[in-house]
């Protein structure tokens, strides 16, 4: 792999990861002593992807904005891989007005046309969305693929399997990513799903399934690009299910009673193991590592003050916007 792409992919998982620290911090900062998950600068449920890096990485790599990418409840890797504007995210995150839903959607419902971006609370939800884009864009003959992302829980849902079956029959250009961080909430994939790996369901819809183990960055990338060059070509969908890391709870004040792993898991951080085989390499030295970082922190932090400088909505305007 090109030292290039190897920098992209590094410095991509760095801004990721520095974005989750910081919406972490102002998460929890004025939910003390006593945590309330309603209160404070950003009120509600928060799902940090923290360790999942890799996947959002590796795939968006190979898209450009034109292409659309669905996501799940967990969705800030994504959405800052695939190029969404980080002002308006955040400021949504914060329930501002200068936000992608004007302040109306929270962190779990971020909307981009810009970027063709989306994503849900909806178990699942992503698979359809990107399918009925997938379709839109095949009917057009734009070139432009669709990419779908769940987690393995959600891969005994029904939408998912209705949504391989028919983006199969109909040869649509997708890519369907499963992310498997072993935990669907607080049950592990062993006591709740009858395979060993998702993948292995592909050739049930008649469509490649690859599965990518180690949480591996430049596997996630070698894979996506063949499956997004398969989709671009008329080749029809591909899945891959990628082996990827929850450093973090399931949501912001997940006690975490149910991981017996959890005092192992920092030691799987994927961030350090790709700067240790990039340096290794000869790609990465202490200047990079730390231009990596300051680029990355103050991007973060503008968007954080952005957030914090938009009005929060009127409460005279809760209807605008709720029927056309």
């Amino acid at each position: 792999m090109e030292a290039r792409v190897q920098r992209e992919l590094y410095d991509q998982m760095v801004l990721i990861r520095t974005y989750e620290e910081a919406i972490l911090r102002e998460y929890h900062a004025d939910k003390k002593p006593v945590f309330d998950i309603g209160a404070g600068l950003v009120p509600g449920e928060m799902h940090l992807s923290a360790g999942q890096e890799p996947v959002a990485a590796g795939v968006c790599a190979h898209l450009t904005t034109d292409d659309a990418v669905t996501a799940t409840h967990r969705p800030h890797h994504f959405a800052i891989a695939h190029g969404i504007d980080l002002n308006a995210m955040t400021a949504e995150i914060f329930g501002r007005v200068d936000g992608l839903g004007k302040g109306r959607g929270g962190h779990m419902h971020l909307f981009d046309p810009k970027t063709h971006f989306s994503c849900s609370g909806i178990i699942a939800e992503g698979y359809p969305s990107a399918a009925g884009a997938a379709l839109a864009f095949k009917k057009r003959g734009t070139g432009q693929i669709a990419v779908g992302v769940t987690g393995e829980g959600a891969a005994n849902q029904g939408a998912f399997h209705e949504t391989l079956n028919l983006a199969s029959l109909w040869k649509l250009p997708a890519v369907f990513i499963v992310e498997d961080n072993d935990w669907g909430i607080s049950v592990p994939r062993s006591a709740s799903t009858c395979v060993a790996s998702n993948a292995e369901r592909a050739a049930a819809y008649g469509m490649p399934g690859i599965r990518i183990e180690d949480n591996a960055v430049e596997a996630v990338y070698e894979a996506a690009g063949h499956a997004v060059e398969r989709a671009r070509n008329g080749g029809g969908p591909t899945l891959i299910e990628v082996h990827t890391l929850r450093l973090w709870g399931h949501f912001e004040g997940d006690a975490q009673g149910y991981r017996s792993d959890i005092e192992g898991v920092p030691g799987q951080d994927p961030i350090p193991t790709y700067e240790a085989t990039l340096r290794s390499a000869g790609v990465l030295d202490d200047a990079a590592v730390v231009e990596t970082q300051t680029r990355a922190t103050e991007l973060v932090e503008s968007a954080i003050a952005f957030a914090k400088a938009s009005p929060e909505p009127d409460p005279s305007t809760v209807l605008d916007y709720v029927f056309a």
